[in-house]
């Protein structure tokens, strides 16, 4: 696994494109792996520095993804080095879908990723550009469709994507309004926990839990986890966290993402980040959900959660581990010699799912059947492990040799 590793992560990006803003300081990067299967596909993230190294990772990372996913692509990610709370975040974005206009009419498919949204950002940008959808370069340079075969296809991106929940399991109780695009990706990295539990064998009910960030993927999937019977015992987010040994009830919890600042938690009896970072990986739990910024996992709170009874991490984040290397690193091995792995490519593979879903041929655009979809989606690659694998460690390296042998 290791030598397949080595081998694709050191192969050389196919395309490169760099831009430097002529107005700001912001500068960008669409990082296209490869143009496997005639196209490429990965979302756009804007964070304050961020490098092109970061982006090449992310490219390989969703290259690795589509082998869970589909379509049979390959992977790509656009990244901008600017302060996403910086007024002139919209000028910038506007300037840089103007940039990047001729590859994604052409051959590469976007959508939101880090601090930029892809139902109020990413669409109407580049719509206003003329681009029927952030997907409409995997409609062309993947499929090939014809003219009416690319307008059903974009028409069901259009309507799935943006579609407005309308079935209360798929969705917190509420007043407030979410699409798809807002709760798929943390129902799949909870649907990966239930159904590691399911394969390799265990109850989830009354199992405990450990949430880092609460954006849309760390906050969805504690709300789909309590639905389960799982207990969220501690949130920790980039300002602070909560802590509660006997578990939040799924109404606290629900309550927590309804008030929500963005994607901050806003909650009472917050503890300050020093402390709650203190206290929170020796907490007794058996799930860990990593969801925030990738590389943040040092090795000692993984060692910490691993002796306070740790079974199962579902990363919601891309590579979640703080190592230098684009995927597996020491920290990454040695927690999958220790614990369940479930990698980010299978458990975060939501939104790409939806996007393969969506551009197949006439498909049900149902809030029941984008969400079963990607629960059958991760429930076979699951099972795909589990019949090379049968253990409970080892669980990523097992994923990687799969995914790997169909990419190098």
């Amino acid at each position: 696994m290791q030598e397949l590793l080595k081998k694709f992560e050191n192969k050389q990006p196919e395309i490169t494109f760099e831009w430097s803003d002529s107005e700001s300081e912001a500068e960008g990067w669409v990082v296209i792996n490869s143009l496997r299967g005639g196209a490429a596909g990965g979302g756009t993230r804007m964070r304050k520095g961020l490098d092109k190294r970061e982006v090449e990772s992310l490219a390989k990372t969703m290259e690795v993804k589509f082998t869970i996913s589909g379509p049979a692509i390959g992977g790509a990610k656009s990244g901008i080095n600017f302060d996403p709370n910086d007024p002139r975040k919209d000028e910038v974005l506007r300037r840089w879908y103007k940039a990047v206009m001729p590859l994604l009419k052409s051959y590469y498919g976007t959508g939101g990723d880090l601090n930029v949204d892809e139902i109020h950002e990413v669409i109407p940008i580049t719509e206003s550009y003329g681009l029927w959808h952030p997907q409409e370069g995997v409609v062309n340079g993947h499929f090939h469709a014809t003219e009416p075969e690319k307008i059903r296809k974009i028409g069901q991106l259009r309507q799935g994507v943006s579609k407005v929940l309308e079935d209360p399991l798929f969705t917190p109780n509420g007043t407030k309004k979410y699409t798809v695009s807002d709760m798929i990706t943390g129902y799949g990295v909870a649907e990966a926990v239930r159904h590691y539990y399911k394969i390799w064998g265990g109850d989830i009910k009354g199992k405990r839990a450990v949430i880092q960030g609460w954006g849309n993927v760390g906050a969805a999937a504690a709300c789909f986890l309590a639905v389960e019977g799982v207990k969220i015992v501690g949130i920790i987010d980039r300002d602070g966290g909560v802590i509660n040994e006997v578990g939040f009830s799924i109404d606290e919890v629900r309550e927590l993402f309804f008030n929500r600042n963005g994607n901050k938690l806003v909650a009472e009896n917050q503890l300050p980040f020093e402390e709650i970072n203190q206290k929170i990986w020796d907490l007794e739990s058996e799930i860990f959900i990593p969801a925030a910024a990738s590389r943040l996992i040092k090795k000692d709170q993984v060692e910490r959660m691993v002796n306070s009874g740790l079974e199962v991490i579902s990363c919601g984040a891309n590579v979640p581990f703080a190592d230098p290397e684009i995927f597996f690193g020491p920290i990454g091995v040695w927690t999958d010699q220790r614990v369940s792995v479930i990698p980010d490519f299978i458990a975060n593979c939501g939104m790409a799912r939806v996007f393969a879903y969506l551009m197949s041929d006439k498909v049900e655009v149902t809030d029941m059947a984008i969400f079963s979809d990607v629960s059958s989606t991760i429930e076979k690659a699951l099972k795909n492990v589990y019949s090379s694998n049968t253990e409970k460690t080892k669980l990523a390296e097992s994923s990687f040799n799969i995914a790997l042998a169909q990419l190098v």
